[in-house]
């Protein structure tokens, strides 16, 4: 398994281009799976059915599961959220994990970046990013792709995911 994160600010284009991303390198032959960081309350569960209810009664994990997909949440209750490290264990086996935030963790990352967002640049102020998907060149001779240049992120992603677990 190999791992890369894509990191920026918020409203760069980082799940824009994910949802780009995954199909090709899907059609390269890599099976993907991703890891997304929210940094706000968020449920992917809706009021009025079963899980719902059996997690809002005080179950710690709901595992709800059908002929289509299974999906397991779990509830913190107060615990500290998990770190990156501990969340990537639980995933299967895959070609490549993208990570989609945690842009503090030490990871290599591609930083997404939108000069009309008019927010600072990650690197180099990051060591661990090593190439940028953007519309305008990044400072200090990063290797880049353009924003809508998939195939060439897609290459930028390859050419720096690295081994999991390092």
């Amino acid at each position: 398994m190999r791992l890369i994160g894509l990191a920026g600010w918020s409203g760069a284009g980082k799940t824009t281009l994910l949802a780009r991303l995954i199909p090709a390198l899907n059609a390269r032959g890599f099976g993907v799976s991703t890891v997304k960081h929210a940094h706000h309350a968020f449920d992917v569960d809706q009021p009025g059915k079963d899980s719902h209810t059996h997690r809002q009664a005080g179950a710690r994990q709901v595992l709800v599961s059908s002929a289509n997909r299974w999906a397991l949440m779990s509830e913190l209750r107060g615990a500290p959220e998990p770190p990156l490290v501990e969340l990537l264990a639980r995933l299967d086996p895959v070609d490549l994990v993208i990570v989609e935030g945690f842009k503090r963790d030490a990871h290599p990352k591609i930083e997404v970046h939108r000069a009309a967002n008019g927010k600072p640049w990650l690197h180099p102020d990051d060591p661990a990013i090593r190439a940028a998907a953007t519309d305008t060149p990044p400072p200090g001779g990063l290797p880049f792709a353009g924003l809508d240049a998939v195939e060439q992120v897609a290459d930028l992603v390859l050419a720096h995911a690295v081994p999991w677990p390092s």
